[in-house]
């Protein structure tokens, strides 16, 4: 097929170049942008006077009807065209004959390909925010419903001190309200128009950028014609924030596929999230929470691409870019998708209350508030920590815990400990003595729950300025 851009040329592109060069099979992905801008473009020649009211009319239609067509599969977007761009604008010619032609006039496919990434990624923005607040409400449930849930605390993997369950997915709630966060900074810094740039230097045509900027939802132009075309920063910050996120529900996987082993019985996953052994019939696989500490590699792996590209790039825009989409859309396809099974596969999770305190009370958690018991009867740090030390060790091998020890036993340690040393270290009195901001004790965490539920309420999803 002929190209667009043929007139220079003398002879036709050899095949092999013609595919290396060509697009089509990944940035067809996002035809409705490229209508969607068109049909903007097309509006603004109108108003402007650049073609008449007319045939802006007849091009905002036909390309509607593109578009209508590909998405109920009538029309398809086959490779005989070299980009998405191509597609439209030959299918715009056929339907419509040379009207179809003045599409173009003020534009090039840099600023246009720099308007469909730039409106492409702020949809996947909107919908991944939706997601990550969706993922928070279930946290937010489930901390509501586990404010006096006990479990082991844990450091180098170790049972340090008790918790709540309550208070240990308060700690993912913040991790994915700071990714929400980043959503909406990407957002507010990436949501203006680089259409009208043209190639690099803008165009002789008296376009309105402002006009096509507020058809499309931005809140204006791009400030320089050259950096509206070579920009990718907004898809190096998305895909930072992605990475992020995937970090973190790697890390909460890394947590459930532990607490789901036999050596814990934390939890149990509902079979529609776990997947069974063809040989060993007892298995019962985490697999979701598997694929998902797995896949955030390749999440990583598209970042790390982007930035190798983009960083020898000079000004303005060079063929290179064009390698700024494959590796993308496969990453923000691939955090949606772990989103969304993650936050299925949490919401229909079971814990097991019991066995977390159990955990908890014979793994030694109580051993600081036992240590700061003896500081408030007068014993200095030091020498507190040495002799509940010394109670541990004597706990360990006679297989029991310290509240298991008779007072008359733990004053052979020291003279101190009296009857109320029981309740001391209790696992509610442990974890409700914690008052702090940010604690897990019980009036701390309703604190926490109240200004969490106060948060989603107050911070909608992100949505286009139009």
């Amino acid at each position: 097929m002929a190209q667009l851009w043929g007139g220079r040329f003398t002879k036709e592109t050899d095949r092999l170049v013609y595919q290396f060069n060509a697009s089509i099979t990944f940035d067809r992905k996002f035809y409705e942008q490229d209508i969607e801008g068109s049909k903007a473009h097309a509006k603004m020649l109108g108003r402007q006077g650049i073609i008449t009211e007319e045939e802006a009319a007849r091009m905002v239609e036909a390309l509607e009807g593109i578009r209508l067509d590909v998405a109920s599969g009538a029309l398809l977007v086959t490779e005989e065209y070299e980009d998405i761009h191509s597609f439209v604008e030959a299918t715009l010619i056929k339907r419509i004959g040379d009207t179809g032609k003045k599409l173009h006039t003020g534009r090039s496919r840099n600023d246009q390909v720099a308007l469909d990434m730039r409106l492409y990624t702020r949809r996947q923005v909107q919908e991944t925010d939706a997601l990550l607040k969706k993922l928070l409400e279930t946290v937010l449930q489930i901390m509501e419903e586990h404010t006096q849930t006990v479990m082991p605390g844990f450091t180098h993997l170790q049972k340090a001190q008790p918790i709540t369950l309550a208070h240990h997915m308060g700690a993912y709630f913040e991790m994915f309200k700071r990714d929400r966060q980043r959503m909406a900074d990407i957002y507010e810094r990436m949501n203006y128009c680089p259409l009208g740039s043209g190639a690099l230097a803008g165009t002789t045509f008296p376009l309105d950028r402002e006009y096509t900027a507020e058809l499309l939802g931005f809140y204006g132009p791009t400030q320089n014609s050259m950096d509206g075309v070579s920009d990718r920063d907004y898809l190096i910050e998305f895909l930072s924030a992605l990475a992020t996120v995937m970090m973190h529900l790697s890390r909460f996987s890394e947590e459930i596929i532990i607490w789901n082993s036999n050596e814990y019985q934390f939890v149990e996953i509902d079979d529609a999230y776990s997947t069974g052994s063809s040989i060993m019939p007892q298995k019962k696989n985490p697999d979701i929470a598997e694929l998902v500490r797995g896949k955030t590699g390749r999440v990583y792996g598209a970042l790390l691409s982007l930035l190798t590209t983009m960083k020898g790039i000079p000004l303005a825009y060079n063929k290179d870019m064009q390698e700024d989409k494959e590796l993308a859309f496969d990453a923000m396809d691939t955090a949606k998708g772990c989103l969304a099974l993650f936050e299925g596969m949490l919401s229909t999770m079971k814990f097991n209350k019991a066995v977390m305190e159990k955990s908890a009370s014979h793994g030694f958690t109580n051993a600081t508030d036992a240590a700061d018991y003896l500081v408030g009867r007068g014993v200095p740090f030091r020498d507190a920590h040495g002799i509940i030390g010394q109670i541990v060790l004597y706990c360990i091998e006679k297989g029991i815990a310290i509240d298991d020890m008779p007072l008359s036993e733990l004053k052979r340690f020291s003279e101190a400990f009296e009857e109320d040393i029981y309740e001391a270290v209790s696992m509610e009195a442990c974890v409700n003595k914690r008052l702090t901001a940010g604690a897990p004790g019980k009036a701390a965490m309703e604190r926490a729950i109240a200004a969490a539920r106060d948060y989603l309420k107050s911070t909608p999803q992100i949505s286009t300025n139009a």
